[in-house]
């Protein structure tokens, strides 16, 4: 039997009438709704690079408790079932973190950085692994593991994005590069078309050129030179 059956069934036995069992209905559904806001308002805080904490897990959970938690949480959250207007925002982050978690490379990943985030602290506070501190970590090793996880995940998204930009950069510049030169060489097809259009004209011209030579040519030689007096 459930609570709400145990509550009901002493307010019938203590002859409570229908008003009553109402006003229990309407306490659990306000309870339900604040459990709804309260994961709405804890996954759009929690860092949302770091897909353990948006689900709300510790760092290598198996395969099979990610696809758990995702299925209780989706369904308390999910936009038909509350009227919080952030429900399919929150809702679209659990369903990114647990995509991430169950892909191998992005999971391998993250889980590098965060054991990379274990190291870092480790070596700021001058502990082992045999530090009594790192086997059974209390509340406050765990919220600065957690802290320096944020800034390992940070430093490694500033680093991808650089390395992005870079890229399409080089992409851009690779991209100029070839469309300069299926410029050029449209260029040199438009010359070498005109060059081909305006070819019967350039022929025509120098036949017509030499025909003029051969004409003045014939007038000279048809003429009879003039014989000189000779003086004496």
């Amino acid at each position: 039997m459930t609570i709400k059956e145990e509550l009901k069934e002493e307010v019938k036995d203590e002859g409570g009438d229908e008003d009553e069992l109402d006003a229990l209905d309407a306490l659990e559904k306000e309870a339900a709704e604040y459990n709804k806001n309260a994961e709405i308002d804890r996954i759009l805080k929690a860092f949302k690079l770091d897909a353990y904490a948006v689900l709300d897990l510790q760092p290598g959970v198996p395969e099979s408790e990610i696809k758990l938690c995702y299925r209780k949480k989706s369904l308390l959250i999910h936009p038909d079932k509350t009227s919080n207007p952030r429900a399919p925002d929150a809702f679209d982050r659990l369903k990114k973190a647990q995509t991430e978690l169950m892909d191998e490379k992005a999971r391998t990943n993250l889980d590098e950085c965060i054991a990379d985030a274990r190291m870092l602290l480790m070596r700021e506070r001058k502990l082992t692994v045999d530090s009594e501190e790192v086997k059974n970590p209390d509340k406050e090793f765990k919220e600065a593991w957690r802290r320096k996880t944020v800034e390992v995940l940070v430093d490694n998204e500033q680093r991808r994005r650089k390395q992005v930009k870079a890229q399409m950069q080089e992409e851009g510049r690779e991209q100029r590069r070839v469309d300069e030169e299926i410029e050029g060489r449209k260029r040199r097809r438009e010359h070498e078309a005109a060059w081909e259009q305006t070819r019967e004209g350039r022929i025509g011209s120098w036949r017509d050129f030499q025909q003029k030579a051969k004409g003045s040519e014939g007038d000279g030689g048809g003429k009879k030179k003039k014989k000189m007096k000779v003086l004496g």
